[in-house]
């Protein structure tokens, strides 16, 4: 079912490996004059245009677009026994993972007197976009939410479409996940419009200073768009699996990890990276057998026989960590001899997972990681969300004034040397009682 690039017996350039390997990818610019005059209008009528979105896009507005105490309240009533303690089981995982992640502030004496120090301190109001649609994210909830609460953020709201067959309200399991998790202001509002909601704000709403959170395409265009009046946390691309695998590799638990992938959505990348042919060859038949009688049948075939999805075959390890490490996967999973030995030798990846009993399935639920990570091969320099994501560092600096006369001679030779002779009167109006600046 999948595409083969056979790299054995070559040895690509990195640039050429960029050309090479399968990549889907969502072109941001061709959707945002269509996303401009949303978030326009958004900005300029507030709640009013939001609504206006939501009953062309969703098909249904509110009663109220801030969903009420009660509502939030009756989800957990609805909530199956067996679901409930598996949100409270995940929470409480991420949350161990997330609360250890916290830095310490620390200061540094750099001389006597001199002292810098680094203050971590969380940004004030977050908004949380969880998408509707194909499916229902709970678990996006939960890794938007955790860490930013682990990282003390004060005032959190999340934003999620209405849905005609909830009475105008979020999902009932996404309403649950905030009640359990202590978030009580939720927006019944979705798309390029609760971004541009959550940016600008109405009378009654208070605007925030980050949106974190997956979405759309036109979701992501909206993030484009308002990031230079919040701070965002990327800018999502499809999601992406790269398995790299000797054969040694059980092909049954590849080919269903490949699958469950695919499902996600049609443009979802499933990539195999190997140096056994007859691994290949074992993984594409399971595939064959085994993705049909999968609810989401189409959208796995759709998304497996794409462009961005594929069989790499290497002449050895070596060159499959070569290739991983330039394919740069939001997520990659290990299932070679020496699992842990090759783990450490990747460098670009969103979150490694190792061995057979550490599938990524795992890390988008319960593993305690976060599955909100580094899409289209933007692992090389980025990394996913973590309680880190919500801290801004704050440099303080405090000198005494015989530590500033000590190093006044270093700071205006280079204010000299750069032209900027002002910076140094400034230190010489504090270090030289005789000197005085007559212009």
């Amino acid at each position: 079912m999948l595409q083969r690039i056979d790299l054995r017996g070559t040895t690509p350039t990195t640039a050429q490996l960029r050309r090479a390997l399968p990549r889907g990818g969502t072109d941001i610019d061709a959707v945002l004059p269509t996303v401009s005059p949303v978030v326009e209008d958004v900005k300029a009528h507030g709640v009013a245009a939001a609504n206006k979105y939501s009953q062309k896009f969703d098909g249904c507005v509110p009663a109220s677009l801030r969903v009420p105490a009660e509502v939030i309240e009756q989800s957990l009533e609805t909530l199956e026994s067996k679901v409930l303690d598996a949100l409270k089981e995940a929470i409480r995982r991420v949350r161990v993972f997330h609360e250890a992640q916290r830095p310490e502030d620390q200061d540094v004496e750099i001389a006597e007197g001199g002292v810098v120090s680094e203050r971590w301190i969380p940004v004030e109001r977050v908004g949380l976009y969880v998408p509707g649609g194909k499916a229902v994210y709970p678990s996006s909830v939960i890794m938007n939410a955790v860490p930013a609460q682990a990282a003390g953020v004060g005032s959190l709201v999340v934003a999620s479409p209405p849905q005609a067959d909830n009475g105008g309200w979020p999902h009932p399991t996404i309403l649950a996940a905030c009640k359990l998790l202590g978030v009580d202001e939720v927006w019944a509002v979705g798309g390029a419009q609760a971004i541009a909601l959550l940016a600008y704000g109405d009378e009654d709403l208070e605007p925030v200073d980050m949106i974190t959170g997956p979405g759309n395409i036109f979701v992501t265009a909206a993030k484009r768009l308002c990031r230079s009046v919040v701070g965002i946390d990327a800018e999502a691309g499809p999601t992406e699996i790269a398995v790299l695998a000797d054969e040694s590799a059980d092909p049954v638990q590849v080919a269903y990890d490949l699958i469950s992938q695919a499902e996600h959505d049609p443009m979802a990348a499933s990539v195999l990276i190997t140096n056994s042919e007859q691994l290949a060859d074992a993984v594409d038949r399971e595939i064959a057998e085994r993705y049909q009688v999968t609810h989401n049948s189409e959208r796995v075939a759709e998304a497996l026989q794409g462009q961005q999805s594929g069989i790499v075959l290497v002449g050895d390890e070596e060159e499959a960590i070569r290739v991983a490490n330039a394919y740069a996967a939001e997520h990659i999973e290990i299932h070679t001899k020496d699992d842990t030995g090759t783990a450490k030798k990747i460098v670009n990846a969103g979150a490694i997972f190792i061995g057979p009993y550490s599938p990524v399935p795992l890390g988008d639920y319960a593993a305690g990681s976060n599955h909100v990570l580094p899409t289209s091969g933007s692992a090389r320099h980025s990394s996913g969300l973590s309680t880190h994501t919500f801290l801004k560092s704050v440099h303080v600096v405090n000198y005494s004034e015989q530590a500033l006369q000590e190093v006044s001679e270093t700071v205006i030779a280079l204010a000299d040397a750069e032209r900027l002779p002002a910076h140094g009167e400034a230190i010489k109006a504090r270090t030289n009682p005789d000197w005085t600046n007559r212009g």
